[in-house]
């Protein structure tokens, strides 16, 4: 006899809630976590100077992605030693994905945490992958400050002279 092929009947899986923004602000909500909608109904927000969006991607927008950007000023001619730097935590740790861009003449790095919800998503998943999400990609850019203390320097400088302002 198969694997498959049996008399006992599988059992139905429990159905779970459709993905949604409302599912992603309340999760923030129950953590009592500042965050804004912007104009094209994005949900994002900053987490220790980092601004992070929570993307709705699909067609159904089934997949859930928590997308976080280092807040930092490296010159693009750094490209190779920060792609090797970033290539490096992709290979020796699960998540966040880490991937960098030339943006004019500076380097964009980003982590991104991915899943697929088509077949629906619990609250706990919801607050499970978010808070995943920001964390590990905390550590990646914390890992990246080690590396470039000068520029996260001058990044927290920047930072407390705008907080100073507002």
């Amino acid at each position: 006899m198969s694997f498959f092929t049996t008399d006992t009947p599988v059992p139905t899986p429990p159905t779970l809630a459709p993905l949604g923004r409302d599912r992603i602000t309340a999760v923030l909500e129950a953590r009592e976590m500042r965050y804004g909608i912007d104009d094209d109904g994005d949900v994002g927000g900053y987490w220790d100077g980092h601004l992070f969006y929570f993307f709705l991607l699909g067609e159904h927008d089934e997949h859930l992605q928590v997308r976080g950007r280092w807040n930092r000023e490296v010159g693009a001619d750094q490209l190779p030693a920060v792609l090797a730097a970033v290539n490096e935590w992709n290979v020796s740790h699960l998540w966040p994905k880490g991937c960098v861009a030339v943006e004019d003449d500076v380097l964009g790095v980003y982590a991104e945490h991915t899943v697929d919800y088509q077949h629906g998503v619990s609250d706990a998943q919801v607050d499970l992958h978010l808070g995943c999400g920001i964390s590990s990609a905390l550590q990646l850019f914390a890992h990246l400050d080690e590396l470039y203390p000068a520029e996260a320097a001058a990044a927290r400088a920047e930072q407390e002279r705008a907080q100073g302002q507002g």
